[in-house]
């Protein structure tokens, strides 16, 4: 079977497979072959993963989202609706399900591609990067419930659900972690239990810290910030605090603490925020 040779095959041939999706054929080379584990480069980065942000980081920085499914969802319904007004597997039948099942094709390829391009760059410009061990599956739960229990805002978590799916934090997390493992790095994760409702200054830990979606403000020292962004600085600050048995070179050497953290990325506004206070050690 002749194919397009579109890249180098190094090591030794370990298996080939075939595959078919939405008429286009692919074929896969699996390779065994040894390389050596680079030194990382960079820093190490705390990462909030959200549905308004993608990604948010403890530098400040953000991935907006590609909502990929979001963008092709009327035509997919569409093409699903004409499916449905076909007599099954019916020639007109065949091409209705052609059609959605090349619409479901992009709307995969439009997020890999996304995925894989920013899972690149971040791989590549860190050396460790922390996020959230979130569970996906536990989140995107239905919650329409049961008959004689009936679930509460049905149809906004619904909405939600979707674009948590849309997001792909499954694969982003799979992705970032091999690349990163390739690179030398670590990819590594923390509870995120309360990540975007603590204080990064104070560690003042409530909901009335969160009103709004995007905005954090303490209410016992006044610290303001980006929610998404006070999440990502927590949880790096978490894995810094970590036992004190260190598998690998860390390279935030000197930012040991949330404030520490905090205070560079957001600095004082107006002497509404107090910079942290250094600690004393004695001898």
């Amino acid at each position: 079977m002749r194919y397009r040779k579109s890249q180098d095959v190094p090591g030794e041939l370990r298996s080939v497979t075939v595959s078919l999706c939405a008429g286009r054929w692919y074929v896969s080379i699996l390779t065994r072959r040894e390389v050596e584990v680079p030194t990382p480069i960079g820093d190490t980065v705390g990462m909030d993963m959200g549905v308004v942000n993608f990604a948010a980081f403890s530098d400040g920085s953000f991935i907006e989202p590609v909502n990929s499914f979001k963008r092709h969802e009327d035509a997919l319904a569409k093409a699903q609706r004409e499916m449905s007004r076909k007599v099954k597997f019916s020639n007109n039948w065949k091409k209705a399900k052609a059609k959605v099942q090349k619409i479901q094709a992009r709307i995969g390829n439009v997020r890999n591609d996304f995925l894989h391009q920013h899972s690149h760059e971040i791989s590549k410009s860190h050396a460790i990067v922390v996020g959230e061990d979130l569970q996906v599956r536990n989140m995107s739960k239905s919650a329409s419930g049961t008959v004689d229990a009936p679930g509460r805002n049905v149809a906004a978590k619904s909405g939600l659900n979707r674009s948590i799916l849309d997001q792909g934090w499954g694969e982003w997390r799979w992705q970032l972690g091999y690349k990163l493992q390739w690179a030398g790095g670590l990819f590594a994760v923390v509870p995120p239990q309360n990540t975007s409702r603590e204080c990064p200054l104070c560690h003042h830990t409530s909901g009335d810290n969160r009103k709004t979606q995007a905005k954090f403000l303490c209410v016992k020292c006044g610290f303001e910030e980006n929610a998404d962004t006070v999440g990502a600085i927590n949880v790096l600050s978490r894995w810094l605090k970590r036992d004190e048995r260190q598998d690998t070179v860390d390279a935030s050497t000197g930012r040991g603490t949330a404030a520490e953290i905090a205070w560079q990325v957001s600095p004082a506004q107006g002497g509404q925020q107090q910079e942290p206070a250094e600690e004393t050690v004695s001898e």
